[in-house]
């Protein structure tokens, strides 16, 4: 009874993925299964969001710390890259951003002037961004975050306070880094505005 079916496996060919897939019930069964749902379709996308070059970017609305709304929610303008900025147009950016109560996206600026600086000055472009990352950690209320933040980029501004490129105030940010890490690691006025707010150069 046995020796048929034994037999064919055996010496018959066993079904490919290809052979399997061609069955009317496999056909019917590949049918039915849901189809991912593309972005716009009226609920959140399964797919990652992309910009118009392709590359992935998250289209969800950020508030004025960056931090992500649902989908269709009102947040503030997105800024576009931008790595063709002089020096001096990103840091005049920065300090607007930084003046309106935006330092998340003073950091973007500060971050694409880092991306594309020279290398000897891209540890100080770095560290001014951290230090705009610190601000955001504290607006947020992530005090851990804040002071971890603004003491690494403190110590990335360190070694350029005695021949700062583009009238950067170095030493006014690292005291004013320091001091803002030491109230938010004690936990002082941490939901308070910081001020002064921290000026970038000297000549402004």
């Amino acid at each position: 009874m046995l020796s048929p079916t034994i037999q064919r496996y055996l010496t018959e060919p066993l079904n490919t993925a290809d052979s399997v897939a061609s069955k009317p019930e496999a056909k019917a069964r590949t049918a039915a299964r849901p189809t991912k749902k593309a972005v716009g379709s009226g609920s959140a996308p399964t797919a990652r969001d992309r910009d118009g070059d392709g590359r992935a970017r998250n289209a969800r609305p950020r508030d004025s710390l960056g931090r992500p709304l649902p989908y269709g929610a009102a947040g503030v303008e997105r800024l576009a890259e931008n790595p063709d900025r002089t020096p001096v147009e990103s840091l005049t950016e920065a300090q607007r951003l930084l003046d309106a109560g935006r330092p998340f996206e003073a950091h973007e600026v500060l971050e694409d002037a880092w991306k594309s600086s020279p290398a000897a000055e891209r540890e100080l472009w770095r560290g001014m961004a951290q230090l705009a990352v610190g601000l955001t950690h504290r607006a947020r209320g992530n005090q851990a975050g804040a002071v971890a933040l603004l003491t690494r980029g403190a110590g990335n501004l360190a070694p350029f306070r005695d021949a700062p490129p583009h009238d950067i105030d170095v030493a006014g940010l690292l005291a004013w880094a320091r001091q803002l890490a030491g109230n938010s690691a004690g936990d002082a006025d941490a939901d308070a505005e910081v001020r002064p707010l921290p000026r970038l150069r000297t000549t402004d």
